[in-house]
């Protein structure tokens, strides 16, 4: 009886193992026999290059509301696209992570080939001037805020800058079109008076023509070089030009666009461990965006001994000037400036870059505190367009 009672028990515990034993099969077989295939991952083929534009992008394992981090690329960054998806590309990196991320995040092959072709096309170019970055911003491909854009570049970077164009503002927000200045009183006044005479001109069809539009704002933006040696577009009221302290306070309300040092001489009785200042030469034009030339006047700041003070030794303006400014410091420096004859100008299609058609190289030389014209031509000055605003308060304050 006893016999037959465990012959029972032990059927009963063999069925109740058997579920569990099958149920860990798989993973053992898998353990002693790897060539089954248990261990294999799943191939990806990579099908094209893109590269990060966002400053960090967190891969994920699935596009879902819900998922699991993979991995974390940064701006710059180079990874392999391997699956795409609406909106979304599943990508691999060089550590082998995989994970899905938003296609408006990055850059393809063809826009960051054209950031390259910009740093050959201008590795030689020479340095205008040199600047600050107010806070973190992207670099464009071409001068634009809808335009392609790649680096970014933190707050405080130092910049080369290397050229200067202007464009037209985006759309107003809500609106349709570029931002357009409302047209001043004097402008109106001009506009009725046209209309009025091509009335008188041509009879009633005249009436039915609409009034011409007035200018578009426009902005300049600046061709840059970083300190890791990228390029692009930034928009020029985003940085500071570094200016020489000493000099910053003679302004006099113009905007300084480079300064360049002439020379360094010696003052005894300055208040400096090594008694050495430097004179200067500056470049300058009025805080406005999108004029034809790259500045209007020329400063050259020399040291006073007596008065232990900066004076003006030399001011020209009413030019039609064009970067870059060519110095050779010394004892006796020379400059030289690149003066429009006529003040025509050319517009490059792409950049918008504006450039003289006709300009003569003019050299200068110092001999002390005076400055002499080395070229023979005639200085050519212009006399600055007039501000329609600027006049109607004249004639409002004389009445």
């Amino acid at each position: 009886m006893r016999a037959s009672l465990h012959f029972l028990s032990a059927q009963k515990l063999q069925r109740r193992a058997l579920p569990l034993a099958l149920l860990f099969l798989p993973l053992v077989l898998c353990g002693i026999a790897p060539l089954t295939g248990c261990n294999k991952l799943p191939k990806f083929e990579d099908k094209r290059p893109v590269y990060v534009v966002a400053k960090q992008v967190s891969l994920r394992d699935r596009v879902a509301a819900v998922s699991n981090h993979t991995g974390v690329v940064v701006n710059g960054q180079r990874v392999m696209v391997i699956e795409e998806g609406r909106r979304f590309l599943r990508v691999r990196t060089d550590k082998n992570e995989i994970g899905w991320l938003e296609e408006r995040t990055v850059i393809d092959q063809k826009t960051f080939d054209g950031f390259q072709q910009l740093a050959r096309d201008h590795e030689n170019d020479p340095v205008v001037s040199r600047a600050t970055l107010r806070d973190a911003l992207y670099m464009h491909l071409t001068p634009g805020r809808d335009t392609e854009r790649f680096y970014l570049m933190q707050e405080g970077a130092k910049l080369e800058l290397l050229e200067r164009t202007s464009v037209e503002k985006p759309a107003a927000p809500g609106g349709v079109g570029p931002v357009r200045r409302p047209a001043s009183a004097a402008q109106q006044k001009q506009l009725d008076a046209k209309s009025a005479a091509e009335t008188a001109k041509n009879g009633e069809s005249a009436k039915t023509e609409e009034p011409m539009p007035p200018a578009l704002t426009r902005e300049d933006w600046w061709l840059v070089r970083d300190e890791q040696k990228h390029y692009g577009w930034i928009v020029s009221h985003r940085l500071d030009v570094d200016l020489p302290q000493e000099i910053a306070g003679y302004s006099e309300g113009q905007r300084i666009v480079g300064a360049y040092v002439l020379r360094t001489v010696i003052d005894p009785d300055l208040n400096t461990p090594d008694h050495k200042v430097q004179e200067y030469l500056t470049v300058e034009n009025a805080y406005k965006d999108g004029l034809p030339y790259d500045y209007d006047q020329v400063r050259i700041f020399t040291w006073n001994m007596k008065r232990h003070r900066y004076e003006t030794a030399f001011r020209q303006r009413n030019l039609y000037g064009y970067l870059p400014v060519t110095v050779q410091a010394g004892e006796k420096p020379t400059f030289s400036l690149q003066l429009s004859i006529n003040g025509v100008v050319k517009v490059d299609p792409v950049t918008g870059v504006t450039r003289p058609v006709s300009w003569i190289p003019f050299n200068f030389e110092m001999d002390g505190q005076m400055v002499r014209k080395v070229t023979n031509a005639p200085l050519p000055t212009f006399k600055p367009p007039e501000d329609p605003d600027k006049k109607e308060k004249a004639k409002k304050k004389k009445r």
